[in-house]
């Protein structure tokens, strides 16, 4: 069981059942790594050989050596029970007793209006139209640049988020002043997928079994990127070459260097736009449970953490000082 050989067949056992559960790429990446390295820090023994005390060991390994944080040592142990429970069919009774490391309380860092119009400002090209949405939809980063043509509704001034945190379809508003841009950005999109399928390519990802059921959709125009990558890609999964999203740390490099150019003291990132559009809606009056509505957040207790930031309460109670 403890043999080298095994480690692999394993990992394809893992990679199998990640996407029968239909986990995104990512997902399959990153549980595949802690796996591997929960393997090789037990000595490549087999999983089935170890248990509560190895697990526990390894995470403390994380915490205490490698000095992770809480988030990243909660991930090592979703896939580490992912493993025993959907891979090798394990329901031990000591799975539910590993502790789960408690991620600290920490409120949302948030520009001002006038920072974010200045962030806004030193953004150039289709960066600059991803950050407007990320700061006029409240989108988050991945949800922006996975949109979809026909996913944005000029007539109604909405955008349909499909699939955003938690597998939740939501609606929510398209800004004016991004309309015109965005129709723009469209126009180059159609003309780029026109070469593309001209030179035999064209195609894009289709999310589960779409692309048995309806073989030429990834074709067609609707299906296209809003912001698609500069340059065709094979997919790690099918291995069919296609033009996908474009990368997110494009964006991120873009946020970094306008923050460093403004001398912005905030560790602002492209979220941060997404937690200013939020405080900004409720300092202007806006009903909280529409800015839940519209971040998607299943419960408000979570959009309840921009009342914090705005120090004023849920109710928008001022200070007596201030009165």
């Amino acid at each position: 069981m403890a043999d080298v050989a095994a480690a692999p067949r394993l990992l394809d056992q893992v990679r199998d059942r990640i996407r029968v559960k239909h986990f995104s790429l990512r997902t399959e990446q990153v549980y595949l790594g802690w796996i591997r390295r929960y393997i090789l820090f037990h000595g490549k023994r087999h999983p089935r050989d170890m248990g509560k005390a190895e697990i526990e060991a390894f995470l403390s390994h994380l915490a205490v050596d490698r000095n992770v944080t809480a988030s990243t040592q909660n991930q090592a142990k979703a896939a580490l029970l992912f493993l025993y429970r959907e891979v090798l069919a394990l329901e031990l009774p000591w799975l539910a007793d590993i502790t789960q490391a408690k991620a600290p309380s920490r409120l949302p860092v948030v520009l001002t209006v006038a920072e974010t119009r200045a962030v806004l400002d030193r953004l150039e090209g289709t960066w600059a139209l991803v950050a407007r949405l990320l700061y006029g939809s409240g989108l988050r980063l991945l949800e922006a640049l996975r949109l979809r043509i026909k996913d944005v509704d000029f007539a109604r001034g909405e955008i349909i988020v499909r699939e955003g945190k938690g597998f939740k379809d939501r609606v929510t508003m398209l800004p004016q002043s991004v309309i015109e841009p965005l129709k723009l950005q469209m126009a180059k999109v159609h003309d780029l997928h026109a070469l593309d399928l001209a030179a035999g390519f064209g195609e894009v990802y289709l999310p589960y079994a779409l692309a048995r059921k309806y073989p030429n959709a990834g074709r067609q125009w609707g299906w296209q990127y809003v912001f698609p990558s500069a340059r065709l890609s094979v997919d790690p999964r099918s291995g069919v070459t296609r033009r996908h999203h474009a990368d997110e740390k494009g964006m991120q490099r873009a946020m970094r260097d306008a923050v460093l150019r403004l001398g912005l003291a905030k560790p602002a990132t492209p979220h941060t736009l997404r937690h200013s559009f939020a405080t900004h809606l409720l300092e202007a009056g806006q009903d909280i449970r529409t800015v839940q509505e519209l971040l998607g957040h299943a419960d408000v207790k979570t959009t309840m953490i921009y009342t914090h930031v705005l120090n004023r309460g849920g109710r928008g109670v001022l200070s007596p000082l201030d009165r």
